[in-house]
Formats: structure tokens, sequence, C-alpha cells
């Protein structure tokens, strides 16, 4: 008897144990990708089978949006788990304080015992850069954006793949964990000096040469000067809109937008390949029942529609992006229509881990969505926001809730509003309709109630 109640005993003891664990976490983040630009979101053109499977062992959700449409403020956001006001970093800002940083999911984690790695395009400066970065993260890969890089031996290779080649690396050397793996890849971010239709200006990685020859995507909805027509001038004209400016770049030929379009389908397969290198590579080291994967995107992308390229505005296009959560120990599958933001990465990450998410943070976890277990009362709505100096790039302070979007473009006084019930498109500015001045009025308010208590977050004193 007392033999069986001592395996017993070892045996309660070795599950207690493996339960207990703290997991992996292997955060993949993608540059210019937009929700709708994977197999697995409705793109049926564009293959990404790995990313495909990720979601079908996961979640998917639907609803995932950035707080601020450009990747150096996102990534800022990535990390700090605050929104563009309270945090303050854009391009032409100062840079991020110690005092937001020593906060960030990369720090906590080394000090909760896990050791970090980075890949690729970090895109935010720091106040004290090289001191805080080695503070962040055991292992620093970074260069830029997705180009061909020369190797040792004279070979070149693509930087998408060179961070798959860098977190397989660092896998092996994390292997006894706890660790995380922060991937961040240059695509599918076009290579703005290079106006070459193609790999000119969207190069991939040789590993998808040839796809897509025989694909002819899709016109872009809402090219027209009909639907321009009813945008202020500093959208439409490319002295004064940088949407406007770079459509010229890439997407004004019906030839050079079918060039760019494959270009940009074989970045998104060239990333969906080293999703599948990186999971085989868990295999391989019997990582993969205990590593959590997160894929996102920093911002959407203008592919064309409405004549415009790029990001930075109001409409979906711009604000909304992919992002699957997989947790191999969770058998539960499921599509998310909770509104989720990049400011929920940082507490999700940091709640995986065990600890204790900061009380300044702005997001909030989405551990409970993916378990099942989401509380009742969640966000119905967002503040989101754009403050770059750029005369090209309007400035503008907004709220999106589960029906409508309002933006106030304040310094040229120009104020959208959307029904996206009756609208999914967004085509008609309703800002005047006198059906809607309550709700309105509302979403004005919330704004600015939103910007004062942002701007009161003591994390910014």
């Amino acid at each position: 008897m007392y033999k069986y109640f001592y395996l017993f005993f070892i045996c309660s003891s070795l599950f207690i144990f493996a339960d207990s664990k703290k997991p992996n976490i292997v955060f993949i983040l993608t540059d210019d990708q937009r929700f709708d630009n994977l197999s697995c979101y409705g793109n049926k053109l564009i293959k990404t089978p790995h990313l495909d499977t990720l979601a079908e062992q996961g979640t998917r959700f639907s609803e995932m949006f950035v707080t601020t449409s450009i990747c150096a403020t996102s990534r800022a956001s990535i990390f700090s788990g605050l929104n563009e006001t309270t945090h303050g970093f854009t391009f032409g800002k100062p840079p991020v304080s110690e005092k937001i940083m020593n906060s960030s999911y990369p720090i906590l984690l080394r000090k909760n015992g896990y050791k970090t790695g980075f890949t690729g395009k970090f895109g935010v400066r720091l106040a004290k850069n090289k001191e805080k970065i080695k503070e962040m993260f055991d292992v620093y890969k970074s260069f830029g954006g997705p180009r061909h890089y020369k190797q040792k031996d004279g070979s070149l290779r693509h930087s998408t793949e060179l961070n798959g080649d860098n977190a397989c690396d660092m896998m092996e050397q994390f292997k006894d964990g706890p660790f995380c793996i922060s991937v961040s890849f240059g695509a599918t971010h076009a290579v703005d000096g290079n106006k070459k239709p193609g790999d000119g200006h969207f190069p991939w990685p040789k590993a998808t040469n040839g796809m897509y020859e025989d694909i002819t995507f899709p016109t872009p909805l809402h090219d027209t000067e009909e639907y321009r027509k009813t945008l202020p001038e500093f959208f439409t004209n490319p002295d004064t809109s940088m949407n406007r400016f770079r459509y010229y770049w890439r997407w004004d030929e019906p030839e050079k937008f079918q060039i760019n379009m494959r270009a940009y389908a074989r970045m998104t397969t060239g990333i969906d390949n080293v999703v599948g290198r990186m999971r085989a590579k868990l295999k391989e080291l019997k990582l993969d029942q205990n590593t959590i994967i997160i894929y996102t995107a920093d911002n959407g992308f203008f592919m064309g529609n409405r004549g415009f390229a790029g990001k930075w505005s109001h409409w979906e296009e711009s604000l909304r992006v992919p992002l699957i959560i997989h947790d191999p120990r969770n058998t539960k599958t499921q599509v998310s229509k909770k509104i989720s933001l990049n400011i929920d990465l940082t507490p999700t990450i940091l709640e995986y881990a065990g600890i204790e998410i900061p009380k300044h943070y702005q997001g909030r976890s989405l551990k409970g969505i993916v378990d099942g277990k989401a509380p009742a009362a969640w966000r119905t709505s967002f503040f989101c926001e754009h403050h770059m100096n750029n005369k090209q790039i309007p400035k503008w302070e907004g709220i999106r809730n589960e029906r409508f979007t309002y933006a106030h473009y304040y310094e040229r006084d120009y104020e959208f509003f959307h029904d996206r019930e009756k609208d999914p498109q967004q085509l008609r500015n309703l800002i005047n309709d006198p059906e809607y001045k309550p709700i309105i009025e509302k979403m004005r308010a919330e704004r600015k109630a939103k910007k004062k208590e942002f701007l009161a977050n003591p994390i910014r004193k």
C-alpha cells in the first residue's frame, strides 16, 4: 500500500511540476500587413499554409487593431503597453524614456528568469539606446528592412530568412528555458528608396521565386476619381497626402500593380515559410508543447484601395491587422470577435509568463480570451491617433467602436464619421448628418476624455 502511495505521490508531483513550468514565448511581428493579407483571413490568393495551421490550432482575432498606424509608434506601443499620447514616440520625436522602457516586456521577463532574444527590425529609438537594448535582450541581432544581405561566403540571404536562422539559433541556445524570442520582420514593408516594380520595391526571398506568376490580383476597391471627389484635398492632392503620393510609386498602373502585388505576396509567403521552420525547430527540440506563439503586424496597409498607398489614417485598411495566438496547452480553437489592440500584447506576454502586469499599462491581457475565460465586461471602443510631424501626413485623433468610426484631423479642422454597419467600406462621411448628431457628440466627448486620461498617466511624469 505504501508503495502505491509513494508512486502516486511521485507521479502527482511530476504532473504539478510539468503543469507549472513557465512557457516559452515566440512573438512574431510583421511590417505593413493588414488583416486580410493572409489565407486564414479570407485571402485565398495568398498562400500561407503554416499560418493557416497556426490559426486552426489556436485563436484567430478578427477584430485586432493598432492604436497608431505607423511602425515606429506601434512598436513602441507594443514594447510599453501604452498609447502614443502616453509614451510620446514617433518619427522626429524624442526617444522613449527610460522610465517607460523599464517596464517593457523584455526587461520584466529578464528580471523574472526569462532568456530574451531579438532578431530583425527594431524600429524604436530609446533613451540610452545601446545600454537599454543590452538590458532588454540576452541576444540582439538587428538589421533593417527587407533586402538581401551578403554573407561571409559571398552568398545573398534575405532578411526574412536571416530572421529564421537567428530565431532557430536562439531556440537552441535557450532550450533549457524559459525564453521569449521576438522575431521582427522587415517584410512586408517596401524598400521606399527603390521604385523599381517587383524585386526592387518589394524584394522577396529566393524560396518564393516564381510564385504567383499565374495569378491576376483583383483591381483595388474604390480606386476611382468619383470616390476621391468626396474626400478633402489634403487626402487627394499628392503634395499634401503621402497616401496619394506613394500611390504613384506602387499601384497607379495596371501592370505595375500586378507586378508589385505578386512581389508582396511572395514576401508574405516567405514569412510563412519561416514560421514553418520555427515550428519545426521547436518540435525538433521538444519545445513545441510548451511554447506560446503570437503572430501580428505593426500596422495595416493600403494596396491601391481608395487610390492610396501606405497607412497613417483612420480607415480599416490602415488600422486593422492580423493576430493569431497559439497555446499548445490549450486545445480550444476559435475566432474571437473581441476588440483587441497592439497595446494588449505586452500584458498578454507577461500574463503567460506569470508576471504581474504594471498598473499603468493601457492594454489588457488577451490570455483569458484564448482560454475561453474573457471577462464579460470587455472594451467596446478604443482611442486611436497619429501625431507625426509631416506635412503630407495629417495629424488626427479618434474613436472606433463596434459600429462607428470617428476621426478628427485637428490641424485641418476636419472630421470623419462612418457608420460601418450601413457602410462597411467607409465610403460616406456622415459627420453632418443630423440623424447621428447625438452619437457624434458622444464620440467627440469620449475622444477628449481618453486624451485627458492618457496625458494623466503617472508613467509620463
